[in-house]
């Protein structure tokens, strides 16, 4: 009956509406209430159990390393006997191979390897050889090489020839693995053969000694100090084969043998054919050879088996109860949960459901998603990913090109056009009362979608005064509507400043581009129309309608003035990128059209000539007094490594001209870096680009500044600022790591503790401690 009621609670716990357990989230919920049942009473019996069998194992192990410490010392004294009985032969005047060899003597000298067998239990023969002799001494008299180890003794595995080699080669003692060794064509026994060169431990040995054991003799020794008990035993020699070997009911193979010969000194514990094994070992000193046993660990358990039958009674019970408990409350706990991703669905509307993942790690993911789609449209992120656009073009950079997506420059659903209009306000705009109109201008077009154009306006500020940019991008309409559309837009932006403000600013307007990698191109266009626009009623200046001031002139005789024009903008705003471009795309044209060599050259000098110009007005005059070596030339790739060499240097007039233009930039910049020196993706890079100055010269005058490298001074600042919460705080240590904007905590741990010679935890236990002690 109570059986009966039992079952009948189970199955009343379990009746419950299964569509709840499709969440991951509370079965975990579940399974973490079964623990909290579980782990205590499962702990307790668990340690009663271990401590029964691992007392017991440890017994056993202890009494087997005694007992293989035992073996190893005899058998050791035993081989070291071996090398001592060689040495005796080699100095005794009775084996010289002088009597040896002398008949008279020779008789002597037999009865002298027998009192050495004699004497050592454990050689079952000993032989004498003597390099490159055809005849071999034993105890028995002498005989041929070939007779005594082709007839008398026939090894299994190791042929004829290799034995006469060992015994003339070995210059050191070698064991060999006991194998079986066929004895006078009549039985086999196993038996190990050891070799020892005499002189021992000479360089150039004049012969061998040979010991012939049998393998029972070594076995027998560890059976008669090793307790009775069902496994194996073991000798490996330093190379990790097998010496000998005793089997009691357990033989293991090759492969497992090589695991075994693997292991360290001491005891361990090793699953070999899906069974449990202990494992004993011991290491001689003296030759390297690992002494081991092996016996099954069910050994230990058949003397506990009662415990082993309460516990599993004891834990049925507990899991019983644990699991109706554990549904019952996770159903309860999972409620809020439930309402919390509930609300998350409503403040994200499009948060996809849920697949793979618990609802914690969605709503985690959802509110990190929602908080980086809120920083990408920062002002000062976009802006500084837009400038960047018009000065450099588009960046290899991953963490540019997601910025870049986030701002939503790029679809790829769709080909883009893009193209850049700057806006300028004369100097009569610049009065305290004009102020905050143009202050409203730029708000006005940060973002813009004029309606029915299906088009994108983003603002960007840059450092020109009275000037702001405006990075337009529209969906590709086809080469004949390019132009209709473009004047649509202008005239929207021309709408919409004049219904907001009095301001009437110029525009100029680049050439549009399909990839959005050539926007700096457009950006140099746009300034080049602004700065050579036509005084007139009209402020819109079309970059492509340059040309048309000029008076028409065969086709193919001058250059473009527009791509003069853009050359001389691209160098005075220090551009070196887009010059590089400008000037290569020119030369090409030159080469691709055909002409008399003295128009060739005087189109060359329209162009050097454009090059010299803005070189005059950016204050370089020094290029004039080497006019002669860019007018001296002879090949056109020649004319162009100079005007590449020119133009380097005409932007870095500009970009010197800038920096003494700003003498307290660099003062602004470390005041900047010491405020967002937590910043994880604060870079050189980044900074010189917010503050308009190029790479080379804010490395350079950070260094004066402040005596180390801009590297150097940011992980300054965040080590000082780490080593102040760590003594201040109790905040966890990866979390300290995070707040100064190191993302890779196991390498800062490293460099920390390199330069203070303590880890971030050692610090701070040192410090507080220090701290108390005051």
């Amino acid at each position: 009956m109570t059986i009966h009621k039992l079952k009948s609670c189970i199955v009343s716990a379990f009746q419950i509406n299964w569509n709840h357990f499709k969440s991951k989230l509370l079965l975990r919920y579940a399974l973490s209430y079964i623990l909290i049942f579980l782990i205590p009473l499962t702990g307790v019996t668990m340690f009663v159990y271990d401590s029964a069998v691992n007392g017991l194992r440890s017994e056993i192990e202890l009494s087997n390393i005694n007992q293989l410490n035992q073996v190893k010392m005899n058998i050791d004294s035993r081989i070291a006997e071996l090398r001592e009985i060689s040495g005796r032969i080699a100095y005794d005047r009775r084996l010289t191979p002088y009597m040896v060899h002398d008949s008279y003597y020779r008789v002597e000298a037999i009865q002298a390897l027998a009192n050495y067998k004699a004497n050592n239990s454990i050689i079952e023969d000993i032989f004498l050889y003597y390099h490159n002799d055809p005849v071999i001494y034993s105890y028995r008299g002498l005989t041929n090489v070939n007779v005594a180890f082709d007839t008398f003794y026939r090894y299994e595995n190791w042929r004829l020839e290799d034995i006469i080699v060992a015994l003339n080669e070995t210059n050191q003692m070698v064991i060999r693995p006991a194998e079986n060794v066929t004895i006078n064509s009549s039985r086999q026994e196993a038996m190990l053969t050891v070799i020892v060169p005499i002189k021992p431990n000479a360089p150039y040995p004049y012969g061998s000694v040979i010991y012939m054991v049998k393998e029972s003799n070594l076995t027998g020794v560890m059976d008669s100090m090793l307790s009775d008990f069902t496994g194996s035993s073991y000798i490996f020699n330093q190379n990790d084969e097998v010496l000998t070997a005793n089997h009691h009911g357990v033989s293991l193979s090759q492969e497992h043998l090589g695991t075994l010969a693997t292991l360290d000194a001491g005891i361990h514990n090793l699953s070999l054919n899906n069974d449990m094994y202990s494992v004993v070992s011991v290491k001689s000193l003296e030759n390297g050879w690992n002494y081991m046993t092996i016996m099954p660990s069910y050994q230990f358990f058949s003397r506990v088996a009662h415990v082993q039958t309460l516990i599993l009674l004891v834990f049925g019970i507990a899991v019983v109860t644990g699991v109706i408990a554990a549904f019952v409350l996770a159903r309860r706990q999972y409620h809020p949960i439930k309402d919390l991703m509930e609300f998350a669905k409503l403040r994200v509307s499009d948060a996809p459901e849920p697949k793979t993942r618990n609802e914690w790690e969605w709503i985690r993911q959802t509110i990190h998603d929602y908080s980086a789609r809120i920083n990408m449209q920062e002002p000062f992120v976009r802006n500084q990913c837009m400038l960047l656009l018009l000065k450099h073009g588009k960046p290899d950079d991953p963490e540019i090109e997601r910025m870049i997506a986030g701002a939503g420059l790029e679809t790829p659903q769709e080909q883009v056009i893009y193209f850049c209009v700057i806006l300028s306000w004369e100097e009569a705009d610049g009065a305290e009362d004009f102020q905050n109109e143009r202050q409203q201008i730029q708000e006005i077009l940060g973002h813009v979608e004029p309606t029915g154009l299906h088009a994108n306006i983003y603002g960007v500020e840059f450092s020109a005064d009275n000037q702001f940019a405006l990075i337009v991008s529209l969906p590709d309409p086809g080469q004949d509507s390019l132009k209709i559309r473009v004047e649509q837009i202008i005239r929207a932006v021309q709408s919409l400043i004049s219904e907001n403000t009095r301001l009437v600013p110029s525009m100029g307007v680049g050439t549009p581009y399909r990839d959005l990698g050539q926007l700096n191109q457009s950006f140099i266009e746009a300034a080049t129309a602004l700065e050579h626009r036509m005084v007139g009623s009209s402020r819109i200046t079309y970059f492509d309608q340059l040309a048309e001031q000029n008076y028409p002139v065969p086709k193919g005789v001058w250059l473009p003035r527009k791509s003069l024009l853009k050359l001389e903008q691209s160098l005075k705003q220090g551009n070196e990128s887009v010059t590089v471009q400008i000037i290569a795309e020119m030369m090409e044209t030159i080469r691709s059209e055909p002409q008399q060599i003295h128009l060739l050259r005087c189109i060359c000098f329209d162009l050097l000539n454009a090059l010299l110009r803005t070189a005059s007005e950016v204050g370089m005059n020094e290029a004039f007094s080497n006019i002669s070596d860019y007018t001296s030339f002879e090949t056109l790739e020649e004319f162009k490594d100079k005007l590449l060499s020119l133009s380097t240097e005409i932007c870095q007039k500009v970009e010197r001209n800038h920096e003494r233009a700003a003498p307290k930039l660099i003062d602004d910049i470390v005041h900047y870096v010491n405020q967002q020196f937590a910043d994880y993706t604060l870079s050189l890079e980044h900074v010189a680009l917010k503050f308009s100055v190029s790479t080379s010269y804010l490395s350079r005058s950070f260094k004066e500044k402040t005596g180390i490298s801009f590297s150097q001074y940011i992980w300054k600042r965040r080590t000082e600022e780490v080593i102040r919460l760590l003594v201040t705080t109790s905040a966890p240590l990866k979390e300290i790591i995070e707040q100064v904007g190191y993302l890779d905590a196991p390498n800062f741990i490293r460099k920390f503790k390199k330069e203070t010679g303590l880890t971030p935890g050692q610090y701070r236990k040192q410090h507080r401690s220090n701290r108390l002690d005051i």
